[in-house]
């Protein structure tokens, strides 16, 4: 197999980025499998430059752990997990996976490389043949370190059921509950964390924690969101609330109580090849509008709830992400698009200069469709052909109903998703702040916008 060096992973994945060339082309013209660049691209997406670094440094047992009880509870892939965590090779992650299933946790303490000595091995012989001469203590000392791994890994399987992803603090907090049973230096040795990080939270045990309100208040605004906010947007919702914080200490306090946002999915492609008209790409990625009502995108994206599948199709407004209209449908078919243009049109004056982006999908290539934009003077603009960055708003918008709405709740029925639907859609129009709209919602960002004019 070919070597590649860190200037030419580099350079396929830039290539890849700038939108013109598809993984395939790429994989073919530097002589390597598609999903090796598809590999390159991730890991530099999660890392940067420092994903094709090389590294030599071996993975802890706890490490491991945590990689493979990620991959569990979050649902990823190997690739993705592996991508994520900058693993080189996501065989790995298998081959860690087999040998807790099939050896337990031990078998992923890392070997010694090279041959035992042979006149070691024979001292180690003679040793176990002489009576009462060290290997009853060796079996004492052996079960007791299998008592301290048993006892520490069932507290952190108990918080870690508790509260989800296990903090350092919180395995800090096992060992300082372990310590009168097993000796520190070896529980910090089972658990990956220097001498110097544990007496340093140590110290703080027992001292009053200063942010203990902020804490609390934090917790309560992901709660009242739940679990879509970041920790930009709660900051802004900080600062609404009259708490002045910078965001990296609300990272740091997230971190630390164990919360974060939820991951984004795939979606739909309606894309059926060239079936009509195919119109420019006017927009061009400039996805910043002026004033309300200038540019708007749709899109149509696939939910699949319940062993069925419904199709999702909004328009958005460019100016402060607010969605104008929707349907939703248990078939792609056009009424899907054509009731949510009427739905939209009711927005419009009589004086607008509207353009409308959309992928290639089929439905924005028929004459039906065109004419209806042209009856009311609106611009059509499409993205160029499996592009998806050309429609990166609406796709991001996909990405986050899913994670907030889809992944985060349980549906009883559909005609309860759907009711679940309207009222997110209402609470992201309303409620839901944005930081780039300076912590407002769409709608009063929209309305301190026209009040200011």
């Amino acid at each position: 197999m070919t070597k590649f060096s860190t200037e030419d992973k580099l350079s396929a994945v830039r290539r890849y980025l700038n939108g013109n060339e598809s993984f395939a082309v790429i994989s073919s013209s530097i002589g390597t499998a598609k999903s090796e660049v598809i590999k390159w691209v991730q890991h530099y997406q999660h890392h940067g430059v420092e994903a094709f670094m090389k590294s030599y440094t071996g993975y802890s047992v706890q490490f491991k752990l945590d990689v493979l009880k990620y991959m569990n509870e979050q649902g990823t892939s190997i690739r993705e997990t592996a991508a994520r965590f900058n693993i080189p090779t996501h065989s790995s992650l298998i081959q860690w996976k087999k040998q807790v299933e099939w050896q337990g946790i031990d078998a992923l303490k890392p070997k010694k490389k090279g041959r035992p000595s042979m006149q070691k091995k024979n001292q180690n012989a003679k040793k176990d043949q002489l009576p009462g001469n060290g290997s009853l203590e060796a079996l004492q000392a052996e079960n007791e370190r299998l008592r301290m791994e048993n006892a520490y890994f069932k507290k952190v399987e108990c918080l870690s059921s508790k509260q989800g992803k296990i903090t350092k603090q919180d395995k800090i907090q096992v060992i300082y509950e372990l310590r009168h049973e097993y000796p520190v230096k070896a529980l910090l040795k089972l658990a990956d964390i220097s001498r110097s990080t544990y007496y340093y939270y140590v110290k703080k045990i027992g001292r009053p924690d200063f942010d203990k309100e902020l804490k609390q208040l934090i917790q309560t605004i992901y709660d009242d969101h739940e679990g879509r906010l970041g920790y930009r947007r709660i900051r802004d919702e900080l600062r609404n609330c009259g708490h002045k914080v910078n965001h990296k200490k609300v990272q740091r306090i997230m971190k630390e109580l164990g919360l974060k946002s939820l991951v984004r999915m795939k979606k739909y492609r309606s894309y059926k090849g060239t079936v009509g008209k195919i119109a420019p790409n006017l927009l061009d990625r400039n996805f910043k509008a002026e004033k309300p009502c200038e540019k708007w995108v749709t899109d149509i994206s696939e939910i699949k709830l319940l062993g069925e599948k419904l199709y999702f199709s909004p328009i958005l407004d460019l100016f402060n992400g607010e969605i104008i209209a929707y349907t939703i449908g248990s078939r792609p078919n056009y009424s899907l698009v054509s009731t949510m243009l009427e739905q939209s049109f009711e927005q419009l004056t009589d004086d607008h200069n509207l353009m409308i982006h959309s992928d290639q999908g089929w439905h924005y290539q028929m004459k039906q469709y065109q004419h209806t934009l042209g009856e009311r003077g609106i611009t059509q603009s499409m993205s160029r052909k499996g592009n998806c960055y050309d429609n990166a708003v609406i796709e991001s918008f996909f990405g986050t109903l899913k994670s907030e709405l889809l992944y985060l709740k349980e549906f009883h029925s559909m005609e309860h998703f759907k009711s679940e639907l309207a009222s997110y859609i209402e609470y992201y129009n309303h409620k839901r702040i944005k930081t780039k709209l300076k912590g407002m919602s769409p709608v009063q960002y929209r309305t301190h916008a026209q009040a200011s004019a």
